[in-house]
């Protein structure tokens, strides 16, 4: 189960058939989901629909609706600067803009092929045309993440129609894998064992000190500090044992950080 608006539904069944993916419902067993529920769903009066048949329950009067190591009066303030901005207009998206990306991107695909073609594989032509090539293949992979999260149209599915003719026709990866990966990391971002992006080949890659701090968030209330001197806080988190881990990055660290989470993905995205 989950908690939207301080309503608590069985989503046992349902995650099975979630459009987004089972795991990032998984990911908020027993937590509340009411900020994922609102970014992650455009048209809310439609998806509310179907929550009727899976509503269990309120939250007693007494019964905070957020997790308890998160700060009441910041999650307040991300949410009216969110009202804030789609009320400014800033979360309409531009269409002549992410035409000219679309098209700037089928110039220099096209071209990439044109230069080796026409001027056979010799070192400079295959050199240029390789140039052209890598920054239209970098540029779909921004636009159609753009896609991915539904912001270059306004209905849903036109947004899934022409990422699917981005990157699974011009870039040769499945959208479905691509978005099934992304919205786990947009619904816990940066939590260790839950955020894909942060998923390290085991035989390739070592975390180290990066990853090493650690706080899990369970029903048992003790702390223990790991071997590796990492401390492990464990709370009670809506009375359910049910598990959150949040790694905390050091700054120095950062940089080889994303180095390795970026070749990691690249690794995944190639099996």
């Amino acid at each position: 189960w989950l908690v939207i608006d301080r309503k608590v539904y069985d989503v046992s069944k349902f995650s099975k058939h979630h459009p987004g993916g089972s795991r990032v419902i998984s990911h908020y067993a027993g937590q509340d989901a009411t900020d994922a529920f609102v970014a992650f769903h455009n048209d809310k009066s439609l998806v509310k629909k179907y929550l009727k048949s899976l509503l269990i329950g309120e939250l007693a009067p007494d019964q905070p609706s957020f997790e308890s190591n998160k700060k009441k009066s910041l999650l307040e303030d991300f949410r009216e600067l969110r009202c804030t901005i789609e009320k400014m207009g800033l979360l309409r998206p531009n269409y002549t803009f992410f035409f000219l990306i679309f098209l700037h991107l089928l110039v220099l695909d096209a071209a990439s092929w044109l230069v080796v073609w026409y001027f056979g594989i010799s070192l400079v032509p295959f050199l240029v045309g390789m140039a052209f090539f890598t920054i239209a293949q970098i540029q779909m992979g921004w636009f159609q993440h753009d896609l991915g999260h539904c912001s270059v149209f306004r209905k849903p599915k036109w947004n899934r129609l022409l990422q699917i003719v981005v990157i699974n026709v011009l870039k040769g990866l499945p959208a479905s894998w691509w978005n099934h990966l992304h919205n786990q990391h947009h619904a816990k971002p940066n939590c260790f064992r839950k955020d894909p992006d942060l998923n390290m080949h085991p035989l390739l890659f070592s975390l180290g000190k990066t990853l090493s701090v650690e706080v899990s968030v369970g029903t048992a209330g003790e702390a223990k500090i790991s071997k590796t001197g990492s401390c492990r806080v464990r709370v009670s988190c809506l009375q359910l044992a049910h598990y959150n881990v949040f790694s905390f990055f050091s700054s120095e660290k950062r940089r080889k950080s994303s180095c390795l989470t970026i070749t990691s993905i690249s690794i995944s995205s190639v099996s």
